[in-house]
């Protein structure tokens, strides 16, 4: 531990590199759960989705991703295990980072939508388990996300079949569907704007220390929508229809007032997305640092200085321009075929889904629910909507996320240890 005091420099700066190699990986394949779907069904194009994310990702990510952070994450384990060997919970926290880091990149080129949670959750157990020892890691917090792989999907997947055969009831059955779309969509609008600012409050801004309940949450959630909704409104009220653009596709005026929820769903899920999932690539910076900044002291939380909310910020939008567009592709164009209408019921079904288990404690994946959602939407025109060749591979990537995060992580552990003495 010594020798790492007195390089403590070149500790952070490894240390950093790491964690920005994470959030590139969180960038390039978690934001995908805030654009794919804006992107699939027309409603922005991946230039527009990139450029909106850059601003709200990296405006979450800064301005609320946190000013203390667990030492490890979700309780996996318990940071006291370290407390005689300080210096190996920062090998194995540089482990974990590079880790999930490599697996989120591997799993970004190939356009699978993998959870980054689950891949740091992985590696940590990894390094833990073999490092340490295995009853230092809470096998029960383990289970709980593993049972998340069925609960998150199923949950977010009736949410988005019973929204989207609302709006097959209540707008394009309908014998002058336009018309209807402008009456019933800025309710739709409000749930959008409760949705949106519930999960904002729930998940993203208690990071900055504004301790507001459940039930004040839902109550200034329920104001947001009121707001959303009359903006939406005024909006929609300048969109007239395109006779000629309907004869091809009896819908297509209508979609384009779908496609104005979809803007204000990308730009505010890109926000609360920044805000939440960025310390899965921060934490365990934050953790390295405190340990390292207070001389081997653990304690149960670690303090976020400016500069490693910037690095995770900066990672994020970078793998996001980078290597964003393969995973939207897949989750907004290759599982259904999405149109702004189905790609609201879809995201909408998400937020909801984060919702619930915020207020109930389900451990969820934003990854997870957002597949879930989509394949619920795509169950509503039926099974053969599905492109289940591609559903099989994102599944299978789900299982190999936490066991290739544990094993790559233990390599690396046992690569600092040798290179910096245990």
């Amino acid at each position: 531990m010594e020798w790492m005091i007195e390089h403590s420099y070149l500790m952070l700066l490894l240390a950093g590199a790491f964690g920005f190699l994470m959030a590139w990986g969180v960038g390039a394949n978690d934001v995908a759960n805030a654009m794919g779907t804006s992107v699939g069904s027309g409603a922005l194009t991946v230039k527009q989705a990139v450029m909106i994310a850059i601003v709200f990702e990296f405006c979450g990510a800064y301005l609320a991703g946190g000013e203390v952070t667990a030492t490890v994450r979700k309780g996996i384990v318990d940071a006291g295990v370290f407390a005689e060997f300080p210096h190996y919970l920062v090998y194995g926290m540089m482990s974990a980072l590079l880790a999930a880091g490599i697996w989120l990149i591997v799993a970004s080129w190939f356009g699978w939508p993998v959870s980054t949670t689950h891949s740091i959750v992985g590696a940590i157990v990894g390094f833990a388990a073999v490092g340490v020892g295995m009853d230092a890691v809470n096998w029960g917090k383990v289970g709980n996300i593993v049972a998340s792989w069925v609960t998150s999907p199923l949950l977010a997947g009736f949410i988005s079949f019973a929204l989207i055969k609302s709006v097959q009831k209540l707008v394009l059955n309908q014998d002058d569907p336009f018309q209807r779309a402008k009456r019933v969509v800025p309710f739709y609008m409000f749930l959008v704007g409760f949705a949106i600012s519930a999960v904002t409050l729930l998940k993203g801004l208690k990071h900055i220390g504004l301790e507001i309940s459940y039930g004040a949450s839902l109550g200034w959630s329920a104001v947001g929508g009121l707001v959303v909704a009359v903006i939406g409104a005024a909006i929609l009220s300048r969109i007239q229809p395109n006779p000629e653009a309907d004869k091809d596709f009896r819908f297509h005026s209508v979609e384009r007032i779908f496609a104005v929820l979809m803007i204000f769903t990308a730009c505010a899920m890109a926000f609360a997305h920044g805000s939440n999932d960025v310390a899965n690539a921060v934490g365990p910076l934050a953790a390295i640092n405190s340990v390292i900044v207070n001389e081997g002291v653990i304690g149960g939380e670690a303090a976020m200085p400016g500069w490693i909310l910037l690095v995770g910020a900066m990672g994020i939008v970078f793998g996001l321009a980078i290597l964003g567009a393969r995973v939207m592709a897949t989750v907004g164009k290759n599982i259904t075929e999405l149109t702004p209408s189905r790609g609201f019921a879809a995201e909408l079904g998400a937020a909801g889904t984060v919702i619930l288990a915020s207020g109930t404690g389900l451990p969820i994946s934003t990854t997870h629910t957002l597949v879930g959602a989509i394949l619920g939407v795509g169950m509503a025109r039926g099974i053969g909507s599905l492109n289940l060749r591609v559903v099989s591979t994102i599944f299978t990537s789900w299982v190999v996320t936490l066991p290739a995060g544990a094993l790559l992580s233990i390599l690396f552990f046992y690569f600092f240890k040798g290179l910096f003495g245990a």
